[in-house]
């Protein structure tokens, strides 16, 4: 039974090799799964805010897509329950370009004779991650002046779902 693996397991940011060609048959990543984010802007896009809310990474990590979407719903949430749908305009400035692979061993009776080992490990591709450098703005909440505080607030609570130390600003 298959299921995620642990986030740390691609926390590092690595360049990893995954040539990428116009032949299908010499690119080693045959097909990209599909992107957990649904959407990077939300709310009221076309009024003006006066107040500009960021969260921002302290540290060089990789993101994975799943924990992107579970950060964005969690302040989509709460702005929507506090604001209202045209009460603030947020933008997820992230885009999942990083292919994740996965060369799966298989253990137990009869193994041995039944995977490749490390003769073809170049693995498959089970997800996509963003890789963020130190310093850069993970999403923005536009909002008004009197709610920076509460807007602050529900962006600190999205930081508990990335893999990162983050910063409101």
């Amino acid at each position: 039974m298959a299921g995620l693996r642990k986030g740390r397991c691609y926390r590092e940011i690595e360049r990893a090799y995954t040539r990428k060609s116009k032949f299908r048959s010499k690119g080693f990543v045959k097909a990209i799964p599909p992107n957990k984010i649904i959407k990077y802007n939300m709310g009221n896009a076309k009024k003006e805010f006066p107040a500009k809310i960021t969260l921002v990474s302290k540290e060089s990590v990789q993101i994975r897509n799943n924990s992107m979407e579970s950060a964005r719903q969690v302040v989509n949430r709460r702005l929507i329950k506090h604001f209202g749908p045209m009460g603030y305009s947020m933008v997820v400035n992230l885009y999942p370009h990083h292919v994740l692979r996965e060369n799966k061993m298989i253990t137990g009776a009869g193994a041995d004779r039944m995977q490749t080992g490390m003769a073809h490990s170049f693995g498959r591709a089970i997800g996509t991650a963003a890789q963020v450098k130190k310093g850069k703005t993970l999403m923005t909440v536009f909002i008004e002046e009197k709610n920076k505080q509460l807007a602050g607030e529900c962006l600190r609570l999205a930081g508990h779902r990335l893999p990162c130390k983050v910063l409101v600003v």
